[in-house]
């Protein structure tokens, strides 16, 4: 079992461990002649009072790492279908379903979708998830999970988890799943990478690769779970390409339940939507302009060549808090990921937190005046040069 222990024969009493617990969890009581620190339901584990014990008298004990065989015992790959209101099985599956394909033919394993939808749900869905790349669906049909309720679905995924013992669960990072996958990851007792941007297979351990970008988007940190089960991680919408759906694949589709006793905490009486604009995370053509720009002027020259080519507008992250566009147009791990069919970036550099948020697309023209940007690490197509010179050029020869 986990948890804090306090030696009550080396504790002086001294009190440097109440003033070093951030949340209260600690005081100091008499007991005869003699004070003690104890601990209570307040504790995080965090360690602080470790760190300050002169004598030693603080130790934490945590669950024990599962072993090499129990660890084996887990298998196959599951991708979390979230639908949506209408009932639809939302496009991140479909983008992770194509990456997690990649990853079971690596494994030589088993890719499951698992779908969770109202009693009035149809095949329809299981049937796209196998054309997609689903070996294998796992369907629960109930009036409990007919809207997104995060602690009902965990227990339902919880329970799934526990009797078929995936190796890996990956969900898409909206709204919905980064409510959920904690949830399930803290009743599981195991890991979870939050918003990655490159998932691979370490051919010689097995493990899950999970990448995405740290301190502030400044580097890429790479994240392994080695020593508990299932390994997790959540994924933004664009950042993988759907696959083309086959439909003349085959795969099983198994019906399962949710157990009788998991009831909701939560009654909605209303809903409204938060707004019925198009998002540019949906554009099949987007242009995307950065500082190099020059100046808040020039974003009319932006748009008239998105006007040209029938594409959205976007921006990196500086334009937004310059004022100069609003959030809903950043792209980037702090904005939105996009997979459009066609990039035009126009003056923008290429840090790591945008260039994670681009990779879903297909093709990138990038313009710059230097050389050495990193976003001709990622295009397509590059262009040394004045990047609102040659917008107009493109503009002159699309009219």
């Amino acid at each position: 079992m986990s948890g804090l222990t306090i030696d009550r024969e080396r504790c002086i009493g001294c009190g440097r461990c109440v003033k070093a617990c951030a949340s209260s969890a600690l005081k100091l009581v008499w007991e005869g002649p003699r004070k003690f620190a104890q601990v209570g339901d307040a504790c995080v584990f965090c360690g602080s009072c470790v760190d300050a014990c002169p004598v030693d008298a603080i130790s934490i004990a945590k669950d024990g790492a599962a072993d090499a065989q129990e660890l084996a015992s887990y298998r196959g790959i599951w991708v979390f279908a979230q639908v949506d209101a209408a009932g639809h099985v939302m496009d991140v599956a479909f983008e992770l379903l194509g990456r997690a394909r990649q990853l079971a033919d690596e494994r030589g394993c088993t890719l499951t979708a698992l779908i969770g939808e109202g009693a009035d749900g149809t095949d329809e869905n299981a049937r796209r998830l196998v054309a997609a790349g689903a070996d294998e669906v796992l369907v629960c049909r109930d009036a409990r999970l007919a809207r997104p309720d995060a602690e009902v679905f965990a227990h339902w995924i919880c329970e799934m988890a526990r009797a078929f013992r995936p190796e890996v669960i990956l969900y898409g990072a909206t709204a919905f799943g980064r409510e959920l996958a904690p949830g399930v990851a803290v009743r599981l007792k195991t890991g979870l990478t939050a918003d990655c941007t490159v998932l691979a297979m370490d051919p010689e351990t097995g493990l899950l690769q999970q990448t995405r970008p740290a301190f502030g988007g400044n580097l890429m940190a790479t994240i392994v779970c080695p020593a508990h089960r299932p390994q997790m991680a959540t994924v933004r919408p664009g950042i993988f390409a759907a696959p083309a759906a086959d439909e003349t694949r085959t795969g099983e589709i198994r019906y399962v339940t949710l157990d009788a006793s998991v009831a909701p905490r939560v009654r909605v009486l209303d809903s409204e939507p938060v707004g019925t604009g198009r998002s540019i995370a949906d554009a099949e053509r987007l242009v995307v302009v950065g500082r190099g720009i020059g100046s808040k002027k020039n974003l009319a020259v932006a748009r008239r060549l998105a006007d040209a080519i029938g594409a959205e507008l976007g921006c990196t992250r500086p334009l937004v808090e310059a004022g100069w566009l609003e959030y809903p147009h950043q792209v980037g791990q702090t904005g939105v990921s996009v997979a459009p069919k066609l990039l035009v970036s126009l003056g923008v550099s290429g840090a790591i937190q945008h260039l994670a948020g681009i990779g879903g697309a297909q093709t990138v023209i990038a313009v710059n005046e230097d050389a050495e940007a990193p976003i001709f690490g990622a295009a397509h197509y590059k262009v040394v040069g004045d990047c609102i010179q040659v917008a107009e050029a493109l503009i002159d020869a699309l009219a």
